[in-house]
């Protein structure tokens, strides 16, 4: 009897104990990276549980998956007692003043998909326990002060996607192997591209590369690279003259009142690289705006006190180089709307792409709705009303009045900005794919955030506009609301984690009231809160045939044509809410050995 208590005892201890011993090990990273008092405050040793810590995430059976300390102004050193968080798959530490060594006993955390260690102090050689790492996927180790060579072990790592060695101090070959791998960095090292190391190697990041080069072969290469250079050059040389002299003379932009007639493509700025360095402090960490899917946003100031938000493209492909960027940004700049973010200027070298925009007062809606720092005033709703018309005209002004027309395909209270006046400003627009009405009316390349991303699109990778007008649905509810389109937290209290589902069950329940962000204190005419959900779920249809385009948006949001469209869409809802439930019945009122059996399964073995 003593025996079975005892082995009862040690089973039920077994979570403790797990969270006893991962959050040990957190709580030493956060002694040995010098954390402040105001610093993982949360991260207390007495609470033992470390999944309620902030910047941690775990998995449903409380192993720590995922630690991002991010650009938090820690220093000290890595405790190798990360090693121990064997299920981790994330660790993200860029952005801060680590010293030291990288512990080669990150070789140990076999689920690592993704290790960002980049813009550090970290010394001393890439350990080569991290070619254990068999899941990783993402390794940033840029902008440290690493030594030595690059350890072979990294030439196994089949999976890798991304390997990022840029700013260091490596010496020696680079593994051929590593040449294979989709994007890589090995810029600003003293390394070479064989086992030859008289012949320094800048290798930086594509999509591909080769190995064993003959000197023949590139003596042959080069002559024949620097004569298609040449020929190019001069076609493009005579090209670009022609069009950009028609740009000046002909093109101006008029839309029912809405823009400056005078604007041209003459107007827009080519910055050099040194300029748009001094104006971001050498692109400092403490001059982020914000981060995306597409790259950094750095405040900056130019030579002549402009103010401007500096956006540092990370993942942009342009397969025909300099010139098809520039292309793009030239169908860009054509976009102009007081609804718009202007584009100011930009800038190529070989190595980067950057898009230079005015710097936008107040921020985003998504900051305005959830991120205000003390004492800054909230959004009251005859704003928030403006902020709806405001991007709905902006967008129907891609979708209608842009040749080729231009789909967003990441519109969100995040990429709204807010100049001055708290005029709503969509940006972003610039980095979604053109399309080319005479060509075709869907793009391939799944761009966005969850929670905003139109099913059809999801599953099939296919977006047209009524894409832009389902997120622009989601950006509703979040005016409305003041809450992300995904929330976690409404599982404790077994509510849906996705907005849209939240919003359409206190819709049918007539709770209008349990709709409406707490920080507007009732300030706010509930008929208009009821006509913006509305207008939000006819957005948000599972259909996209179904959803209205963004200029019958904008008619709805001025007062017409919505009580129509509405009275249309409840009655197909009536009727699909029927229909499920007759199924749902149907699946009920079926044999009785189907709900034996799937009692049988979900009482079996886990």
């Amino acid at each position: 009897m003593e025996l079975l208590l005892a082995v009862l005892a040690f089973i039920c201890l077994l979570p403790c104990s797990l969270a006893d011993f991962q959050g040990e090990a957190l709580f030493a990273v956060k002694q040995s990276l010098h954390a402040s008092d105001n610093q993982l405050r949360d991260w207390n040793p007495n609470m033992v549980n470390p999944c309620t810590w902030s910047n941690v995430m775990c998995d449903p059976s409380n192993n720590v998956i995922s630690v991002t300390l991010s650009s938090m102004g820690l220093s000290g050193s890595l405790s190798p007692k990360v090693g121990t968080l064997k299920t981790l798959s994330t660790l993200s530490l860029q952005g801060n003043a680590i010293t030291g060594k990288i512990p080669k006993e990150l070789g140990n955390l076999s689920s690592l998909t993704s290790l960002d260690l980049e813009n550090n102090h970290l010394t001393g050689e890439i350990p080569s326990s991290l070619g254990n790492l068999k899941n990783l996927k993402y390794l940033t180790l840029s902008y440290n002060n690493l030594s030595g060579t690059i350890p072979d072990s990294l030439a196994s790592l089949d999976n890798l996607i991304s390997l990022q060695l840029s700013s260091n101090q490596l010496t020696g070959p680079i593994p051929q192997k590593l040449f294979l791998i989709s994007q890589y960095n090995f810029s600003g090292n003293q390394l070479s591209c064989g086992r030859d190391l008289r012949h320094p190697c800048v290798a930086e990041a594509n999509s591909g590369g080769s190995s064993n080069k003959t000197k023949v072969g590139v003596i042959v290469g080069v002559v024949v690279g620097l004569i298609g250079i040449i020929l190019v050059g001069c076609v493009l040389f005579f090209i670009c003259k022609s069009r950009i002299t028609r740009y000046r003379r002909e093109i101006y932009v008029d839309v029912a009142g809405e823009v400056d007639r005078t604007i041209a493509f003459g107007q827009l700025k080519r910055f050099a690289y040194r300029e748009l360095q001094i104006a971001t402090d050498n692109f400092c960490e403490k001059n982020v705006l914000g981060q995306g899917g597409f790259g950094k946003v750095y405040k900056g100031v130019l030579g002549d006190n402009t103010k401007v938000a500096v956006k540092r493209l990370t993942d942009y492909e342009s397969p025909g180089g300099d010139a098809a960027f520039q292309r793009e940004v030239e169908m860009i700049s054509v976009a102009v709307h007081r609804n718009l973010l202007r584009l100011i200027g930009f800038c190529t070298t070989p190595t980067e792409r950057l898009l230079v925009y005015p710097f936008m007062q107040n921020l985003s809606v998504a900051y305005r709705l959830r991120e205000l720092k003390p004492g800054e005033s909230i959004v009251d709703w005859p704003t928030r009303k403006r902020i709806a018309l405001g991007t709905a005209r902006g967008l129907e002004y891609l979708h209608e009045h842009c040749n080729p027309k231009i789909i967003h395909r990441d519109v969100k209270a995040a990429n709204v900005l807010l100049d001055e006046d708290f005029e709503a400003v969509v940006g972003d627009f610039g980095l979604a794919k053109l399309v080319d009405v005479r060509k075709t009316n869907v793009t391939t390349q799944v761009r966005g955030t969850m929670g905003h991303i139109a099913p059809e699109y999801l599953s099939t990778g296919k977006s047209s506009e009524r894409t832009d007008v389902f997120g622009y649905g989601i950006m509703l509810l979040e005016l409305v609301t003041g809450q992300r389109a995904i929330d976690f937290s409404r599982l404790e209290e077994e509510d849906d984690v996705l907005l849209l589902d939240h919003v359409k069950k206190l819709q049918r329940e007539k709770r209008l009231d349990a709709i409406v962000d707490k920080n507007l204190n009732k300030t706010y005419d509930i008929q208009e809160v009821e006509m913006m959900i509305q207008v939000a779920l006819l957005c948000t249809q599972a259909s996209p045939e179904e959803r209205p385009a963004m200029s019958e948006v904008v008619r709805m949001l001025e007062g017409e044509g919505l009580a129509a469209r509405w009275e249309e869409w409840q009655t197909v809802e009536v009727t699909r809410r029927q229909e499920h439930e007759r199924m749902h019945r149907r699946f009920d009122w079926g044999d009785d050995s189907i709900h034996n059996q799937d009692a049988i399964e979900l009482s079996g073995g886990r």
